[in-house]
């Protein structure tokens, strides 16, 4: 028998009288963790509660919601509030600006943001640290509405579907969330394909844009959601231009109109007698429109939130070498 096979054989034996200690739980220790998963369920249904309740409100009978009877399950279903909504004047042009505006300006402000945040990091850039604090100075001070509504009326930006886009090309702080990102990502790489005779745009479009995918996409997140949610440009800027009410805007109207049963019978929003008696009661309308204005988040939100944790993380190597 060779020297190794005897090794084997010993190192097995001593593996049997001595097995591998495991970590020993107390009676504390379990209840600890008992408490932490009932605390984090507890957490995960306050999350969730609020959005449910909404939902069963919606679908409910209109008389048990004003009479408070809706609280953990649907009374008296049916979907004709949401069915009401395809009455509302303009609703359908409403979406398409808000969902142009969502596509667009996202892309627009994730590739300004990567370009710029790329930019800030490179020493040899033309007076590099004034930009940048020129930049951040931006995310604590503002000049107010009114001067803001007389710049962009200078721009020629009201009543004009650019006013969605272009302000929020630049984003001080998803430039400082990539500029740190991209910090993270070994120098050696870019070096490399320096020496390699890659130039500035090169080097970015080939390895640090593959590279920064999680943080593009995090960002992705934050200006879709924004510029979904987004209601105060819309409401101050297209006051002309009816047709360039975003989906908040132009619910905030309905709902408005809504408050009072003769705008909703007679008023421009131009409902049926019958879609208006159905929809008489204030809170379900309130309801019902928030559903109407935060379902495709939802619905477009677990699936981006994997990048969450990678976004905020450094470059991991073995991000890197799945890359190579």
């Amino acid at each position: 028998m060779s020297n190794t096979e005897v090794m084997k054989q010993s190192a097995v034996k001593l593996a049997g009288k001595h097995p591998k200690n495991k970590i020993h739980r107390t009676a504390g220790d379990i209840a600890f963790d008992v408490f932490l998963y009932i605390l984090f369920v507890a957490f995960t249904i306050l999350c969730v509660f609020p959005f449910y309740y909404l939902f069963i409100n919606t679908i409910s009978s209109n008389d048990a919601v004003a009479g408070g009877l809706v609280n953990f399950w649907p009374v008296g279903i049916h979907f004709q509030n949401y069915l009401a909504l395809r009455d509302v004047a303009d609703l359908g042009s409403s979406v398409i600006v808000t969902v142009a505006r969502t596509i667009l300006g996202t892309a627009l402000m994730v590739i300004v943001s990567a370009w710029a945040g790329y930019l800030v990091t490179k020493q040899k850039m033309w007076h590099r640290s004034l930009m940048y604090r020129a930049l951040v100075i931006t995310m604590y001070f503002n000049a107010g509405l009114i001067p803001w509504y007389m710049n962009m009326l200078m721009l020629g930006l009201t009543n004009n579907f650019l006013a969605y886009i272009l302000p929020g090309m630049i984003a001080p702080y998803n430039i400082i969330l990539v500029k740190t990102y991209i910090e993270s990502i070994p120098a050696s790489l870019e070096e490399s394909a320096v020496n390699d005779g890659a130039n500035t745009p090169t080097v970015f479009l080939k390895i640090i844009l593959p590279l920064s995918i999680p943080i593009l996409a995090t960002i992705s997140i934050f200006g879709a959601v924004g510029n979904w949610n987004s209601f105060q440009d819309s409401l101050l800027l297209m006051s002309s231009r009816p047709e360039l009410y975003t989906l908040q805007h132009r619910l905030y109207v309905y709902l408005n109109q809504s408050s009072n049963l003769s705008a909703l019978v007679n008023g421009s929003g131009g409902m049926s007698t019958q879609a208006a008696a159905n929809m008489l009661n204030t809170r379900v309308i309130k309801y019902t429109v928030a559903m109407v204005s935060i379902i495709p988040i939802l619905l477009v939100y677990p699936f981006m939130q994997r990048f969450f944790v990678k976004g905020i993380m450094p470059v991991s190597y073995t991000h890197l070498r799945a890359h190579e």
